[in-house]
């Protein structure tokens, strides 16, 4: 299988910047492993590139490393012996020596690392911007950082010195669960579906899964074995971006169990009430953790959120493996799967299963050809659970209930209409009804209610 799959807006973007007859500049920045760099390189793979990743080192050492490598981009090896006193100095002796008619790419991948040694790299990338690479049309740059945080603050925030220069921007978000189809040829829709329960729309996690296996296998052969792709991806994922990650991972574990207002997450993890909003705005920066709130149309108390992992392989990680390496070292892969893992598997799929209809329905949307604006969430209270909310501004309300498992289309009916009777409609708004189901429904629905299968929402047009 070819490691770059997709992207198709991404790269017509790059190409389109590329030809343009000034200079380019373009943050791109998304959680890590979902697939900047294979981006970039394909974007960059016949075109001249300063192709450069930072790293936690001292900003002497990385200047000389950029050197280098301008060095073999130029063909002017005595430039890699010069002296580098600063960035600004580099960089100009880099433009400097770049006589050729097409364009230089000059990629600073890792951004965050490499201003964190440099602070001063952003107001030097400014400066010469502003004095003349905009201008000339020789540069295209781009800065790539996976701590989505600090790319909003640093690189695209009002008070960062590069505010309103970039000329286009990329968030490099994970693949939807359509386009994740294409990872696993010739399994079934739903091994498909449950090979997106546990990756998400990461690349790499479903490159590590193999299609001649079952789901089952997989998750023992990539996930469980010690030598696996994915054993130890959770952990590495964190101890690279951030300290202390014991208070991380009793936040994560908690969570994996389902979505916690902070006071609570505070009592599960012995993490003091005044440090949590600290930790989860880490992994909010990182992509790992959301916020939540009731969707009803109307701002929400602050003591209504909810914190839920964000991230499918780390759910699945603190869910099953975090929890019992202990178990998983003593008794092995097989044995660990078969008593604390699969048993657990089908309601751990059901709650995955939500998050699915939730992403699949904005593409309902448009296939049915609404076009008013709206937003997509979910509902709770003390005394109900709605799974889907669907808040429109043409004064419909869309409210789900979804079901992985075996269902009576009449149960589950009568169900939804129990929940709709307990939701706050406080605009009066037409109520719709839509069942997600993973089989298609054999039986005549209630007028109003519609049903959607899991062949619906693949094949949504």
């Amino acid at each position: 299988m070819d490691s770059f799959h997709g992207r198709t807006r991404e790269l017509a973007l790059l190409n389109e910047q590329y030809s343009s007859n000034s200079g380019s500049f373009i943050p791109v920045y998304g959680r890590r492993r979902v697939g900047k760099t294979t981006l970039l390189r394909q974007f960059c793979s016949q075109r001249p590139t300063i192709f450069f990743v930072g790293k936690q080192a001292p900003q002497l050492l990385q200047r000389q490393e950029f050197l280098a490598q301008a060095a073999l981009v130029l063909d002017e090896p005595l430039l890699a012996k010069i002296p580098p006193p600063d960035w600004k100095t580099l960089l100009l002796e880099v433009r400097k020596r770049w006589r050729k008619s097409e364009r230089l790419v000059i990629v600073l991948d890792e951004f965050q690392w490499t201003a964190a040694a440099s602070p001063e790299l952003p107001s030097v990338l400014q400066d010469l911007w502003d004095a003349g690479w905009q201008a000339d049309g020789k540069i295209m740059l781009i800065l790539c950082g996976s701590y989505v945080g600090f790319m909003e603050r640093e690189v695209l925030g009002s008070k960062s010195p590069l505010f309103g220069r970039r000329t286009a921007q990329i968030q490099l978000r994970p693949f939807g669960f359509r386009e994740a189809q294409a990872f696993h040829e010739g399994i079934s829709l739903v091994d498909a579906t449950r090979a997106y329960f546990i990756c998400g729309g990461v690349p790499a996690y479903h490159q590590a899964f193999r299609s001649e296996l079952s789901i089952e296998q997989n998750i023992r052969r990539s996930i469980l074995e010690e030598f696996a792709p994915l054993f130890r991806e959770a952990d590495f994922l964190l101890r690279e971006e951030l300290r202390e990650v014991q208070n991380y991972h009793a936040l994560l574990q908690a969570l994996a169990k389902g979505s916690l207002p902070a006071n609570v997450l505070a009592e599960r993890t012995s993490i003091a009430a005044g440090s949590i909003s600290y930790y989860l705005s880490q992994l909010e920066g990182l992509g790992y953790v959301q916020k939540r709130y009731p969707l009803t149309g109307r701002q929400a108390p602050a003591r209504n959120v909810r914190y839920r992992l964000a991230d499918s392989l780390l759910s699945f990680w603190f869910r099953f493996v975090f929890p019992n390496l202990s178990y998983l070292s003593a008794m092995g892969p097989d044995e660990t799967f078969r008593n604390r893992v699969e048993p657990h598997l089908p309601a751990y799929f059901g709650h995955c299963f939500e998050d699915l209809c939730r992403e699949a329905l904005p593409l309902l949307y448009r296939s049915e050809g609404v076009t008013a604006a709206f937003e997509v969430g979910e509902y709770w209270s003390k005394q109900v659970q709605i799974d889907v909310v669907g808040h429109r501004a043409d004064n419909v309300t869309d409210l789900g209930e979804c079901k992985w498992g075996p269902i009576s289309s009449a149960a589950v009916t009568k169900e939804l209409q129990s929940k709709v009777d307990k939701y706050p409609n406080a605009r009066n708004a037409t109520i719709g009804h839509r069942i997600f189901a993973r089989h298609p429904n054999t039986a005549n629905l209630p007028r109003g209610v519609k049903w959607h299968c899991l062949e619906d929402l693949y094949g949504i047009g």
